[in-house]
C-alpha cells in the first residue's frame, strides 16, 4: 500500500510540538504554463460525441440496475412459494433480499454519482467546445439528483480559482488552533483529553456527516467558506456567492430541483413512498456520502499543504490535492475516474476526464514527485485515518500542514514559510 511524502522514520512529532525531524516542504515555483507546456496538445481536446457515448453507457447501467432490483421482491417471493424447486426459509430469503437490495442500492447510487461527475464535468466545460452543450448536460445530471446545476458551478469554480487558500477557498478550509478553542502551542496540554471521543462516537459522528454533509452545504454553507455571511445558500439568487448577472440561471437551477421534486412527489403518489426511496431515494443517500467522501479525501490529508496571502499562486492550490486509488476498477468506471487523475483536473479543470489518465504521468513528471500527491491505501480506511489525523492548523504560518488528535503534524514548511 503506497502513501508517498511519509516521515522517513514513520515517528511521530514529540508532545511538545517540536518540529525538528518534520520533513520541510518549499512550495512548487513552476507556473501553469510551465505545467501546459509539457502536456501533448491533443489531450486538451473536448469532443460533444465522446461524452454523449459516456451518458448514453450510464443510461444504460442504470437502466440494467433498475430492471434487476425490480425482480427482486418477486423473485424472493418465488423462492419461498410451494412452486419453488427447494422453498426456503423466510429467514434466509429475508437475508437474501436484504443482500440483493443493498447490492443494488451501492451500484445505482454509483451509476447516479457519475452522473453528478458528469454534471460536475460539464459545469466546468470539459465535456464539448459549445457552452450549450454542457449547460443542457450538467442541468439535467445535477437537477436529476437535486443540485442546484448553475448555483453550485459558480461557488465550484470560486473554489478551483482559490484552492488550497486559507482566505478564499470555498470548502474543506481546515479550523486553526484559536477557532478550536485551543491554548498557543508553547503551552502545555492533554490534547489526547480534549479530542480524546469514544470511537464509537467518531463513527457516528463521520457517519452523519457523510450523509448529510453535502445537502447541508448546499442549504447552510456548512464547511463552506467561514467569512461568508450566515445563511449563504446555493439557492438564494441574492446570495453573496452570486453575481448580478448569474441570478437568473440561480432561479433557473432552483426550477430545476423544484421539478424533480415534483417528480418524485408525483411517483410516490402513483407508485408509493417505500418504493421510490428503495428506487431511487437510498441510492441519492449513497451518492450524498461519495460527494462527500470524494472531495473531503481529495482536499484533506495530513501531507498536503495550505496556503495564506503572499504564499498561495493557482499552479501550488492547485498541487494541493491527492490522487487515490478511489474504489479501484469501480471507482474507475463508474465515477470516471474523478479521483483517480484529480491533480490533473485541477490544474486543467477544461481538460476531458478521458484524457486525464494519460495526462498525469507527463503532470507528474513535470512538478516533479515533491508536489505531487497520491495514495493506495483503501478507501474507507483513507476516511477514517484522516477524519481522525486532521483536525486543526496553526494560525501562523504562510505554509500549513493539518495537525492530529495529539496535536502532532507529519510535515513542516521550510523555513522561509513558517511565519
Amino acid at each position: 500500500m503506497e502513501q508517498r511524502k511519509t516521515r522517513p522514520d514513520g515517528s511521530a512529532a514529540s508532545q511538545e510540538h517540536e518540529q525538528d525531524g518534520l520533513p520541510p516542504y518549499a512550495p512548487m515555483t513552476l507556473s501553469i504554463d510551465d505545467i501546459r507546456r509539457a502536456i501533448p496538445p491533443h489531450l486538451f481536446k473536448r469532443s460533444a460525441s465522446r461524452a454523449t457515448s459516456y451518458i448514453f453507457r450510464d443510461v444504460a447501467c442504470a437502466i440494467v440496475a433498475w430492471a434487476l432490483a425490480s425482480r427482486i421482491d418477486g423473485f424472493c417471493r418465488y423462492l419461498q412459494s410451494p412452486s419453488s424447486p427447494v422453498p426456503l426459509d423466510s429467514t434466509i430469503v429475508s437475508l437474501l433480499r436484504w443482500s440483493l437490495w443493498s447490492a443494488y442500492w451501492w451500484f445505482q447510487g454509483l451509476i447516479f454519482t457519475g452522473f453528478w461527475v458528469i454534471g460536475h464535468e460539464a459545469g466546468h466545460g470539459g465535456l464539448s467546445d459549445s457552452t450549450w452543450f454542457c449547460s443542457i448536460v450538467g442541468f439535467i445530471c445535477h437537477s436529476g439528483l437535486l443540485t442546484p446545476y448553475f448555483g453550485w458551478k459558480v461557488s465550484h469554480h470560486h473554489h478551483h480559482m482559490n484552492h488550497g487558500s486559507m482566505e478564499r477557498d470555498e470548502t474543506w478550509i481546515p479550523l486553526t488552533r484559536s477557532e478550536m478553542n485551543l491554548p498557543p502551542e508553547d503551552e502545555k496540554f492533554d490534547y489526547e483529553e480534549y479530542f480524546g471521543d469514544a470511537p464509537i462516537w467518531t463513527l457516528g459522528m463521520l457517519v452523519l456527516r457523510q450523509v448529510i454533509a453535502f445537502p447541508v452545504y448546499l442549504l447552510f454553507n456548512v464547511s463552506g467558506n467561514k467569512d461568508y455571511p450566515k445563511w449563504t445558500n446555493h439557492f438564494d439568487p441574492n446570495s453573496v456567492l452570486f453575481k448580478k448577472s448569474q441570478r437568473n440561471k440561480v432561479i433557473l437551477s432552483d426550477l430545476g430541483v423544484v421539478l424533480m421534486i415534483c417528480v418524485l412527489q408525483r411517483a410516490s403518489m402513483q407508485y408509493g413512498f417505500w418504493p421510490v426511496m428503495k428506487f431511487y431515494g437510498v441510492p441519492w443517500l449513497w451518492v450524498s456520502h461519495w460527494l462527500v467522501m470524494i472531495t473531503y479525501l481529495h482536499h484533506t490529508d495530513p501531507e498536503l499543504p495550505h496556503y495564506r496571502n503572499a504564499a498561495w499562486t493557482f499552479s501550488r492550490g492547485a498541487s494541493a490535492t491527492m490522487d487515490r486509488d478511489f474504489l479501484g476498477w469501480q471507482g474507475q468506471f463508474f465515477l470516471h475516474g474523478i479521483s483517480h487523475h484529480h491533480v490533473t483536473h485541477h490544474y486543467f479543470p477544461k481538460m476531458p476526464f478521458w484524457h486525464c489518465d494519460e495526462a498525469t504521468p507527463y503532470v507528474r513528471k513535470v512538478v516533479g514527485e515533491e508536489h505531487y500527491w497520491y495514495s493506495d491505501k483503501p478507501t474507507f480506511m483513507a476516511l477514517w485515518d484522516n477524519y481522525n489525523q486532521c483536525q486543526f492548523v496553526e494560525d501562523n504560518g504562510s505554509v500549513i500542514f493539518y495537525r492530529d488528535k495529539k496535536g502532532q503534524a507529519v510535515r513542516k514548511a521550510a523555513a522561509e514559510f513558517e511565519t
